[in-house]
């Protein structure tokens, strides 16, 4: 019963961060699973089914408030997807922890750069840039070869690209719907069913809180919004940095 509302308080309050910021469900609720001892493979493989739900809440919430760029999402999921299916398989049968580091170190230079743009917010771009699909593909491979990563990495490259917070995060978040479908049914077909008892409270946390997530990023400055943004990020890749040098 402990685990169970330990990872349902995860699950919730992973979902709120991430619904509001664009990042950070995978990242920390990968981390809860890896300390209560599952390989990293079976962690990524949970997280992602549950995932599947939570992403289609909070990509609910998102399209009800309005905060979705349909023409990025449509770039960053295709993309996404595929690199989502290459990244599960290969952490299925093989080990890239180590790759994990230089992700980190990435997102730390960009959370930085992040925190420095949103003292002079440039004007918001119109369409997105004609990167934004390589950079679905590498942040869906890294996220489910990693068990977390796809909020952190796309909405800290496209919030320092000029994007609109706003619209950024809803359509990151819609997006990510896709991507985790698909690793959920890559690891699936590898790795088999993800354990009920670790999956559900995960799902019904972050359920509860999707929701607000949407109604949240309508309402919080672009300003206050891009420096939650940029301190989640570098605090969460130093976390990271420590616990992959140790």
């Amino acid at each position: 019963m402990s685990d169970f509302l330990l990872l349902l308080l995860v699950g919730f309050f992973a979902q709120l961060v991430d619904g509001a910021l664009g990042m950070a469900f995978g990242v920390l609720s990968t981390a809860a699973m890896l300390t209560l001892g599952f390989p990293p493979a079976m962690a990524s493989a949970v997280v992602h089914t549950a995932e599947v739900f939570t992403t289609g809440a909070s990509a609910a919430s998102h399209i009800y408030h309005r905060n979705v760029d349909w023409r990025m999402v449509a770039k960053l999921g295709i993309a996404g997807v595929l690199g989502a299916i290459l990244g599960a398989w290969i952490l299925s049968n093989v080990d890239v922890t180590a790759a994990r580091r230089y992700v980190y170190l990435y997102l730390l230079v960009m959370g930085l750069y992040i925190l420095y743009k949103s003292v002079r917010i440039a004007p918001p771009r119109v369409a997105a840039a004609r990167w934004t699909a390589p950079l679905g593909f590498i942040a869906g491979f890294l996220d489910a070869s990693g068990g977390g990563g796809w909020g952190p990495m796309t909405t800290s490259t496209l919030l320092g690209a000029g994007h609109a917070p706003r619209q950024t995060v809803g359509s990151v978040n819609t997006s990510e719907f896709f991507v985790t479908v698909a690793a959920a049914t890559t690891f699936f077909i590898e790795l088999g069913l993800s354990p009920l008892s670790h999956l559900l409270p995960l799902v019904l946390g972050g359920v509860l809180a999707a929701p607000f997530g949407g109604w949240a990023v309508k309402r919080i400055s672009p300003q206050l919004l891009m420096r939650g943004v940029g301190l989640l990020i570098v605090i969460l890749s130093i976390s990271q940095l420590v616990r992959l040098l140790r």
